[in-house]
């Protein structure tokens, strides 16, 4: 399959989930084995940084990407959409440190990319094929990441909060699935009673009901909110999961299957995967 860029530049607006700074962004075509590209304008000329696992930073409740003093925070969605999209390559200017939140899901990036539209261009898709079983796990956090071969690209993702509202959840996604339809709209999440300890953090500045679900635990959502489906929750994680995994560089072919999935275990599964190959 050949390589597709963006046929033009796309602008959003928003603020930042964690930082709750404002934010314009740009996403604009780009060359063949480009990949994905971050440029922080407001830092100046050169303040840019690829979107590859090897530059992932410190971070707490989303992914950083950071190198040399730059540094993009919350880009998964973003990178989910790219990707479920078949975006190979793309530049992403934007005037603040992190990626705008927008509704907490890859829905609004999803719908600008199809009524913009892609192009083909001239280059085959250099594709990762994996060729045998890896598995990551952490006991801390009692999570597990299991990447093997399949004749697909296929995400599995299991959660469980032991929470009464939430359940035990599963989401499974193929490539050849509707990822516009069946992924993007799913919405980032968060306990009521977490909030207070993510602000004393200095995290979720910008969160509100208009880009998360609340669980408040064991009554239900917040405000009456419903999720669009059964496994919302699950869902997102796949969602989250997927922008992850574009930080490989490259489209890959195989099977991950994840329990309790989160933006530190992926990534650091992604650096360990790397160094098999």
């Amino acid at each position: 399959m050949k390589q597709h860029t963006l046929k033009t530049s796309l602008d959003f607006t928003g603020v930042g989930l964690h930082t709750g700074r404002p934010v314009t962004m740009r996403l604009s075509p780009a060359p063949v084995d480009f990949g994905v590209r971050f440029n922080r304008t407001d830092l100046g000329a050169g303040a840019s940084l690829p979107a590859l696992a090897a530059y992932v930073g410190q971070s707490r409740r989303s992914t950083a990407l950071e190198y040399k003093g730059v540094k993009v925070i919350t880009p998964e969605h973003l990178l989910s959409a790219l990707s479920g999209m078949g975006v190979d390559n793309a530049l992403v200017d934007l005037d603040a440190p992190e990626v705008p939140i927008l509704d907490g899901s890859a829905k609004p990036y999803v719908e600008a990319i199809q009524e913009a539209g892609l192009v083909e261009q001239d280059l085959e898709r250099d594709v990762l094929v994996v060729e045998r079983p890896f598995v990551y796990e952490d006991r801390r956090s009692d999570s597990r990441i299991t990447i093997e071969p399949w004749d697909s690209t296929v995400f599995d993702v299991t959660i469980d909060f032991n929470s009464r509202v939430v359940g035990v959840q599963r989401a499974c996604f193929d490539t050849a699935d509707d990822y516009a339809r069946e992924i993007a709209p799913c919405r980032t999440f968060c306990f009521l009673h977490e909030i207070e300890l993510l602000q004393k953090f200095g995290l979720i500045k910008g969160g509100s009901l208009d880009n998360a679900l609340v669980i408040d635990e064991p009554k239900g959502y917040l405000a009456g909110q419903v999720p669009f489906f059964d496994n919302e929750l699950a869902r997102h994680k796949l969602l989250d999961l997927m922008g992850d995994f574009s930080l490989l560089g490259r489209p890959f072919r195989g099977k991950v299957t994840a329990w309790k999935p989160g933006h530190k275990v992926n990534t650091q599964a992604i650096k360990k995967f790397l160094e098999t190959l």
